[in-house]
């Protein structure tokens, strides 16, 4: 019968790795509601029998969907937390919170108020993160619904003049100069254009601006995301400044491009995408043992990902085998597609998954570490990695393989292994592979629980340093 600590060590993997590859959106396999169902289950579980290192699991590197889970849930049960855990906790959540990109954070406390979440520690959290906003008058032009709603819910009193801009007479003449932009835009097509895009767009949209106009004239403000969201059908009419954006989107922006494209520019996309790694590369190096490393990179049909991400398991594998270029010597280092390509930059999701034959290839060459990254679905033919892995340990000495996958899976409540000998490890960008990295030595087995729950305290003491101070609540 397996052990206490050997049950809390496999809860807690399952949940990390559930943390770091789900989004709660549609995935090629799985719907956005399986999703969402699965991961919720997980945070109920976690929650309910090993409090403590589920808030800690706030600094482990997981993706923003669940950091906003988790901040939600804590705050829910604030009476559940043992009285000395509840500073760290609280400093834990203000640190969370205060990390989230902005659109997630005023729509978490949106929620916070729908949900009716409103104790003594939630109302210091959300003020604490209102007041604390470098410029909190942009924040209550772009957010304004959301900005009302934490200013109501937590009874704050805001400065200068928000209060009459989120709930006064907006006949008013503001001193503030974006507040007094955002009045003149109900009545000033010009006006409009001095808005931040999402709010600019809805002003546009209410004095009939046509679309083509409305992008020209709001280009020049427009963000990077922004202009890679509108490309597609802004006509040419807004450029996209690729060589600004990090690996991953860097990555999936090569993938939308036409193959002849792809060719034709591939001197200028292969400098970016050497710049961009090597940023990755300084600020976390790969912990990459010695002797030749080679990639199985999964570009099957399935990794063409769904509506909602679309390509993203592919710009992952695109990512990883770009860092892994960077990271290791040309001699070192060999990528195998399991649809082999002439350049990456070529790559395509196309046909069947046939991992085994790629992993053999690598094992021929003479690699040593091999990192799997691919969603674990095999079907050409099915399920015989597990064979050829057990094989090959016979046959390789200190042969490792490390299994990272971008795909939850609903069904499993974790991401998909290979291999029962080879643990997954969940990835949702590829920034976070050196810490995926580090992180596989606990899904492998090899250490306890007492061993997990000192690296998460190790990371809480990074994650609080870098952050603000704590709510005292």
């Amino acid at each position: 019968m397996p052990s206490v600590e050997s049950v809390a060590r496999e809860d807690l993997i399952l949940f990390l790795n559930a943390a770091f590859a789900c989004t709660g959106q549609r995935e090629f396999y799985h719907t956005a509601d399986e999703q969402r169902v699965s991961v919720q289950f997980l945070h109920a579980y976690i929650l309910g029998n090993y409090r403590r290192l589920y808030a800690r699991t706030l600094a482990a590197g997981i993706n923003d969907f669940n950091a906003a889970e988790i901040i939600v849930n804590l705050l829910r049960s604030g009476q559940d937390t043992p009285v000395a855990f509840r500073a760290e906790e609280n400093a834990l959540l203000t640190v969370a919170l205060g990390r989230l990109p902005p659109q997630r954070g005023w729509k978490l406390i949106t929620r916070l108020r729908q949900e009716r979440i409103n104790n003594r520690r939630t109302r210091a959290l959300v003020r604490a993160y209102t007041l604390g906003q470098r410029d909190l008058t942009f924040q209550a032009v772009k957010y304004r619904r959301h900005v009302r709603a934490a200013a109501v819910h937590t009874h704050l009193s805001l400065p200068g003049e928000l209060p009459a801009f989120l709930f006064g007479e907006q006949q008013k003449v503001f001193r503030t100069p974006l507040l007094e932009t955002f009045r003149q835009a109900r009545y000033s097509h010009q006006a409009v254009y001095d808005l931040p895009f999402t709010v600019a767009q809805g002003m546009a949209a209410k004095h009939g601006i046509a679309p083509s106009v409305f992008l020209t004239n709001i280009a020049p403000r427009l963000t990077e995301r922004e202009r890679l969201r509108v490309q597609g059908r802004s006509d040419g009419k807004v450029e996209v400044h690729p060589e600004r954006l990090p690996l991953t989107a860097l990555c999936s922006y090569v993938l939308s491009l036409p193959t002849a494209e792809r060719h034709e520019r591939q001197h200028a996309l292969i400098d970016w995408l050497d710049v961009a790694a090597r940023q990755v590369l300084r600020r976390r190096p790969l912990p990459l043992p010695e002797g030749r490393t080679a990639a199985v990179l999964d570009n099957s049909y399935s990794s063409s990902g769904s509506r909602e991400k679309h390509r993203r398991p592919l710009a992952l594998a695109l990512a990883s085998d770009w860092l892994l270029r960077s990271a290791v010597p040309d001699d070192t280092y060999r990528a195998f597609w399991t649809h082999p390509v002439s350049s990456p930059l070529m790559v395509r999701a196309q046909g069947q998954t046939n991992l085994t034959d790629r992993f053999l290839d690598a094992l021929e060459w003479g690699a040593q570490t091999v990192i799997v990254v691919s969603d674990a679905v095999e079907n050409d033919p099915p399920d015989i990695f597990h064979a050829a892995y057990l094989a090959a340990r016979r046959l390789v000495p200190n042969l490792s393989v490390l299994h990272f996958n971008p795909v939850f899976d609903a069904e499993m409540l974790t991401v998909r292994p290979l291999s029962a000998a080879v643990p997954a490890v969940g990835l949702r960008d590829a920034d976070d592979l050196p810490t995926a990295m580090g992180f596989a030595r606990f899904a492998s087995g090899q250490t306890d629980v007492g061993d997990l729950e000192r690296y998460l305290a190790g990371r809480v003491e990074a994650f609080l340093n870098t952050g603000r101070a704590h709510v005292d609540a």
